[in-house]
């Protein structure tokens, strides 16, 4: 069932601390990035910690469409035997990727290079999201796309029978387009070259390497310059997924602005192009310790702990770190409500065609709770309330995405009135252990009756 199609209204109040440990499930970046490449390697690929949530499922069912063995072991393990690059079938069905944008991105990157037609459709939400950041680079390889108006699903991609290197700079910071590049550079022949101004999550670059692909990283004057050699064979890997920063964002976050609270996060991914809020949360005086530093799969990870913060002040975020936590935005917003004084965030575009307008769902639900919101077109301004200081008191729009659902929640802890989410149904798409993980912690949040 995708979400949207069954309501789920969600209310948090404030009230006891928040404590304990919070067991984060796999990152959900990696886990997508894990089953296209072990589909597209030789052999038996072996993953734990993969993320079980609705989007990394769609791919896993999208690998099986194309024509790979993907089976569930138990909790978390999965194995996947590949068909090598350039050994997609073409799928019998349409695709349905349900919420995930960055599933239909990378799998039209993978498959854009095979001779073969798939057609890619999605819930409510993402046949409104823009598709043609993707297919006009496809086409540069000689893929073609045909959509609705808009270069939005659902949408046929014919994939190029004799594709060609490319050399590609991405217009705006975008690891999903990126990543759907480097993925459809694996079938070309020659060298594929992707140039981003501002470095993006480079979890694609660092799977390539382990799987056995050529890839060059070097700094330039134009800035991160990323080279693939097409053709290889992949070999198939043992990957360990580390446990999702942008998920555990939201107990951390959470124990930050629930008076007494203290939270362990054991194993959270720190990958430096991930870690963008936690340096932002620093700096705005979050009582954070990393404790047991190690790499995992690839990945560096380290144990958080996070406990009240009373004392948050607001800040500007830099804009060339927002490629760094642009998902973490919605909820650093709630963060920066419960702080003094401003936070700017500036340079953030992207986010009005994420799940939703972020900017707007969030500006709309803080003014809600009776914070002072000011938003341009790719900047927003949280006027902080202090602690103890939002009101609350509202029922907001999640706008089917997750991430909003999980941001007001948060809130709610800290409010002086409970917070309602008119539909907490998309957090299943990457989180769908939030509620009780959350009330193990001790969070008062709950499940509302839905209305006949």
């Amino acid at each position: 069932m995708s979400a949207g199609e069954t309501r789920q209204p969600m209310t948090a109040r404030a009230g006891a601390a928040l404590a304990g440990t919070a067991e984060i499930p796999g990152d959900k970046s990696v886990s997508h990035r894990a089953l296209i490449l072990g589909a597209l390697a030789v052999g038996e690929t072996r993953i734990s910690g993969l993320l079980e949530g609705e989007d990394v499922l769609r791919t896993a069912e999208a690998m099986r469409a194309f024509g790979a063995e993907v089976t569930r072991d138990g909790p978390g393990r999965w194995r996947v035997h590949g068909v090598g690059v350039g050994g997609f079938a073409e799928p019998d069905r349409v695709i349905d990727c349900g919420n995930s944008g960055t599933g239909v991105r990378l799998v039209m990157g993978a498959m854009a290079t095979s001779p073969i037609a798939a057609t890619f459709t999605g819930d409510a939400s993402l046949v409104g999201r823009p598709m043609a950041r993707v297919t006009d680079p496809l086409a540069l390889f000689g893929a073609e796309a045909v959509g609705r108006a808009g270069g939005r699903l659902p949408m046929t991609v014919v994939g190029a029978r004799e594709p060609v290197p490319v050399r590609y700079t991405l217009p705006v910071p975008s690891a999903q387009v990126k990543s759907a590049v480097l993925l459809a550079g694996l079938n070309a022949p020659g060298r594929t070259v992707v140039t981003e101004a501002e470095a993006t999550r480079d979890h694609t670059e660092r799977m390539l390497a382990g799987f056995g692909a050529e890839v060059a990283v070097e700094d330039g004057a134009e800035g991160r310059v990323i080279t693939l050699t097409g053709q290889p064979e992949l070999s198939a890997q043992t990957l360990a997924v580390p446990r999702d920063p942008s998920s555990a964002a939201f107990p951390v976050c959470a124990a930050l602005i629930a008076e007494g609270s203290e939270v362990r996060v054991p194993g959270i991914g720190l990958n430096p192009t991930r870690a963008g809020l936690y340096e932002t949360l620093r700096e705005m005086g979050a009582d954070l310790a990393f404790e047991d530093r190690r790499d995992e799969g690839g990945e560096p990870v380290a144990d958080l702990v996070a406990r009240f913060s009373p004392g948050l002040r607001g800040v500007e975020v830099p804009p060339e770190r927002a490629a760094a936590m642009i998902d973490e935005y919605p909820v650093l917003a709630a963060v920066a409500a419960c702080a003094e004084g401003a936070t700017v965030m500036r340079g953030v575009g992207e986010l009005r065609v994420k799940e939703s307008d972020r900017i707007a769902a969030m500006a709309e639900g803080l003014r809600a709770c009776g914070v002072p919101v000011e938003e341009g077109e790719d900047w927003w301004i949280v006027h902080g309330r202090g602690a103890g200081g939002v009101a609350g008191g509202a029922t907001v729009a999640s706008r089917l995405d997750h991430r909003i659902a999980m941001s007001f929640l948060v809130l709610g802890l800290a409010a002086q009135a409970p917070v309602t989410v008119d539909d907490a149904a998309p957090i299943a798409t990457s989180f769908p252990d939030f509620l009780p993980l959350m009330r193990g912690l001790g969070a008062g949040i709950a499940a509302e009756p839905v209305a006949a």
